[in-house]
This record gives structure tokens, C-alpha cells and sequence, in this order.
């Protein structure tokens, strides 16, 4: 029930980004659900070895190269998925649009249960 429920914020906090970032393209609910899947499994996978990787530039710039991280991510998700992202510029707001809606979809789903 909990990746199902995770699956389905990350979907909505896609939607949120394609509306509001200009240069991210969604193909349907069935492709943003895609999308979401591999948004998951590549922040489950990859984004712990390329952090690790980082580690001695995110303490360099205190913390503020995670946000390239996860704009590295949202990218690669872009290119692993049927979703479409114009460039660099769109993956970083992108990248920062989910993260906030799904911190603030998950808090609220998180107090309701």
C-alpha cells in the first residue's frame, strides 16, 4: 500500500511540475505513473551511489550541490521514462516543484492515517 500510495503523490507532484515549469512535458496518466515508478527506483538506486560520490563537493558548497543532484535525477528519470524535460533549467525547477509538493502531499496523507 505504501509504494502504491507514493507512486500515486509522485504522479501528482509530476502533474503540479508540468504545470508550472515551462519545458516539462507529460504524455498521460499512464506515462506520469510510469514516470513516477522510475522517478522511484532511480532515487532508490542511483541517487545513493551519486551522493556518495559528491559527498566531498555537497560539503564544499554545504549541501547546495544536492539540489544539482536531484535535478541530475529528474533528468535521467526524463530519459529513462516516456516524460519529456527541455533542458537543464527545467529539470532543476522540476526536480525542486516535486520535492515540494511530495513533502507536502506526503505530510498531509501522513497526518490523515
Amino acid at each position: 500500500m505504501g509504494f502504491l500510495l507514493r507512486t500515486v503523490i509522485t504522479a501528482l507532484a509530476f502533474w503540479v511540475a508540468d504545470a508550472l515549469v515551462d519545458g516539462i512535458h507529460l504524455p498521460g496518466v499512464v506515462g506520469t505513473l510510469f514516470a513516477a515508478v522510475v522517478f522511484g527506483l532511480v532515487n532508490a538506486v542511483v541517487r545513493p551511489v551519486i551522493a556518495l560520490l559528491s559527498l566531498p563537493l555537497t560539503l564544499l558548497t554545504l549541501g547546495f550541490f544536492t539540489l544539482v543532484i536531484n535535478a541530475l535525477m529528474f533528468a535521467l528519470t526524463a530519459a529513462l521514462s516516456p516524460i519529456s524535460v527541455d533542458g537543464f533549467g527545467a529539470a532543476f525547477l522540476g526536480a525542486l516543484v516535486v520535492t515540494v509538493v511530495s513533502w507536502a502531499a506526503s505530510r498531509v496523507v501522513s497526518d490523515r492515517l
